[in-house]
This record gives structure tokens, sequence and C-alpha cells, in this order.
């Protein structure tokens, strides 16, 4: 897959190609002729047209409703919630008047209709891709995929170890790397997934070894034992404890480490009240060389129990 230019908002800014065009009329001038992606923050948004507004070092840059968003209706309180973020965006036109600032006619709509047109639509399931957090539902984590375009990643996809919601994980404006799990081309709508990145179950043990006592989240409390995250991709189970409640952070001691049947088995040494550090995500591919994967496995081969993504 070519080098990806299309990148989630906020990616731009900042940067001196962006600078330099965005600085000036004859900056913006070129960006048109050009057809150039550029980036700015909106300062502010009309409450009776819903235009969005830019200030492009002396030019003032608009944004008009049916300018801001492609390929869906555009609601009120996803252009309100732009305000002090970064859009995406292309040149359309430069209005001078006498006696008053430039006007510069932007259209993110334009800019999301090239990235979705040049760029996802030419992606397959298994291609892994650079997006951003944008917000978060007890359902799962919508992401910039590109320019502001939105992919779901439902709850399941975030992880094999069991969260209660995404905010267990990802907070808003998170950058992260996810792998397309499915496209439905007709109407441009992609989802996406991360836990395929986040390393097998042998990968995420062998970082653990029996004796050891180390630190978890409990996850779960069921009547057979707790479930205890020790890994965003890994969780063993211990035996119950009086007192231990979901959420909370745990030392536990390692029993054993079980392959065969995927299983690390926990005694808890103690538990805190205290909110719990969220567990930093480590992916086990390396996302700079690798771009897409067909297959992905979690299970060890030793076990009967099957974990796995199949591409297609």
């Amino acid at each position: 897959m070519s080098q990806n230019k299309y990148l989630p908002e906020g990616s731009l800014i900042g940067k001196s190609e962006n600078n330099e065009y965005i600085s000036s009329l004859h900056g913006l001038e070129r960006a048109r002729q050009e057809g150039k992606i550029l980036e700015g923050v909106v300062a502010l948004c009309d409450c009776d047209t819903y235009t969005m507004h830019i200030d492009l070092g002396g030019v003032d840059g608009v944004i008009e409703k049916t300018e801001a968003l492609f390929g869906e209706e555009i609601k009120d309180i996803a252009i309100i919630t732009r305000v002090g973020k970064p859009v995406a965006f292309k040149v359309l036109q430069i209005i001078k008047e006498e006696g008053k600032r430039p006007r510069a006619i932007l259209s993110r709509k334009e800019a999301q209709r090239e990235c979705v047109n040049n760029y996802l639509l030419d992606l397959i399931a298994g291609d892994i891709i650079p997006a951003k957090i944008t917000h978060l539902e007890p359902f799962g984590a919508f992401v910039d995929i590109g320019c502001g375009v939105v992919s779901l990643m439902s709850i399941d996809s975030i992880s094999i170890s069991r969260i209660p919601s995404p905010g267990e994980r990802f907070k808003v404006r998170d950058e992260i790397m996810v792998v397309v799990k499915s496209i439905d081309y007709d109407n441009a709508r992609i989802c996406v997934s991360t836990r395929e990145l986040l390393g097998t179950w042998e990968e995420n043990a062998s970082k653990f070894t029996t004796g050891q006592t180390v630190f978890g989240i409990v996850r779960s409390v069921e009547s057979y034992g707790v479930f205890v995250e020790l890994a965003p991709n890994l969780a063993g189970l211990a035996e119950l404890k009086e007192g231990v409640k979901a959420g909370q952070g745990c030392a536990v001691y390692i029993k054993s480490i079980i392959p065969e049947k995927m299983k690390i088995k926990l005694v808890i040494i103690d538990f805190y009240d205290t909110p719990t550090p969220k567990k930093s995500l480590e992916y086990f591919i390396d996302t700079k060389t690798v771009t897409h994967i067909d297959y992905w496995k979690y299970s060890p081969d030793a076990s009967n129990r099957l974990i796995e993504t199949i591409f297609e």
C-alpha cells in the first residue's frame, strides 16, 4: 500500500507545508489551484447558519453547513462540536472585496470526498491504518480514519480482555493504529479493529512468569472466580476474594500458566479502591513496516479452543 497522505484531522496542524499554504492569500490561492487538502482550527460557528469560521492569517476561512460533511446527514451538533478542533478542507474560492478582508470559501466535504474515493475505498480487509479516537459510546469507539471520516470500532474489537466500556481503554484524541475489519463499498462504511495488533495469547503470556506478583485490573467477579486483566489482550482467573469489585486495581500472584488450556491461574494478594491507570497499548506488529495482515490467530497451537480473525 502506498504512503497514506489522508491522515486523521489534526495531523497537518503545525506542519511546515500546511503552515506555508494557510499563512497567506498567495498560499491559499496556490492550494486552490493544486487541489491541496489543508487543515485549520475552527474559531467559531454561527448559531443561525452553522457556518464554521477559520482564521487563516488575515483571510477569513468559511465552511458553510452544506460543505461540512461528506456522505452523511449533517447534524447541527456535529458542526458545533468542531469548534476549537482542527478540520481538513480544500479551498474552493477566494473572494476579494474592496475594504473587506479576503474570504476563502472552504469545503471539508470535498476533502473527505477525495479521501474516500482515493484512499478509503482502495483499502481491503486486513489493511493496517492510523486512526484517532473522536468519541466514545458504551457499545464502541468512533475513530477518524482520514480527513474526519469516522469509522466504528465495536467494543469486542478493542481487545480480547473484556472491558465494561471503551473509556477503560481509550480517551478522546488518542492516536492509535487499527486494522480494517470490513468495508461496505456501496455505502462507504468501514469497520475497524485493534485487538489483532495487541498480540496473541502466547506473545502476551511470555511477558509473565510463574511465581511473579504483578499488577492487574479486576474486570469481572463471577461465582467461580475473578477475571483479572494483565494486559489489554490477556486476562487470568483468580480465586474469589472478599471485597473485590470490578474496576479495582490489584496485586496478583501468578500461580500457573497453562498454554494448552489458555489459562493463567492467579491469587489476589491485595486490591485497591483508588482509580487504576489504563493498561498501555503495545503493538506486537511493527505497524511502520507491516501494512496488511490476512489472518490472525490468538490461540496457542497447544489449545483446543480457537480464537482467530480471517480478513476477507
